[in-house]
């Protein structure tokens, strides 16, 4: 569609008529997206051996891209002291389990608090890893029939990946360090 609307041909005499303003206006969009794209590749370029740089550990785990990878970075911050534990980069993150239990009925929900830039990044990891991993979709399987849901699948996942992600995180860190 991007490339159709950029062809659209806009005669700016006839821009009066409904159908000559939205090619245009249609066209204009197209251009906008085309440089958008076009800037958001550049950029990806450049960022891509910064992180794989900074962080080769975390880099390398399954379903962590250059995107998942940067974020998970900039929300451990310059401050890397104040992830104690697994459990501090959950809380960070808003993967920490909260109870939310009634009556005889014991389960937990995800934390609304945290980065939620940094959720949507192990969100990113668990449906990766949902989709491609063996061992995942096994664990997936198990999980259901032992009556969890897919959101408390995915919950219990991201805590997962999140000791995942800490190991990998602490490494990196320990190696930047002099």
């Amino acid at each position: 569609l991007v490339t159709r609307c950029t062809a659209l041909t806009i005669d700016p005499t006839k821009l009066n008529d409904p159908e000559h303003a939205t090619a245009a206006a249609l066209a204009g969009l197209a251009r906008r997206v085309v440089a958008l794209t076009e800037e958001i590749t550049t950029l990806d370029r450049q960022l891509a051996p910064l992180v794989r740089q900074a962080a080769p550990r975390t880099s390398a785990l399954f379903g962590v891209g250059t995107d998942v990878a940067a974020q998970l970075l900039t929300t451990a911050g310059d401050n890397p002291d104040r992830l104690r534990s697994e459990a501090a980069l959950a809380h960070l993150c808003g993967a920490a389990p909260i109870p939310a239990s009634s009556g005889r009925v014991r389960r937990h929900r995800l934390h609304r608090g945290g980065d939620r830039g940094a959720n949507h990044a192990l969100h990113t990891i668990a449906l990766c890893r949902l989709r491609y991993d063996q061992r995942t979709r096994a664990y997936q399987q198990r999980r259901i029939t032992e009556g969890l849901s897919k959101q408390e699948i995915l919950r219990c996942l991201k805590r997962y990946i999140v000791r995942d992600v800490y190991t990998a995180l602490r490494a990196d860190f320990a190696a930047l360090t002099p």
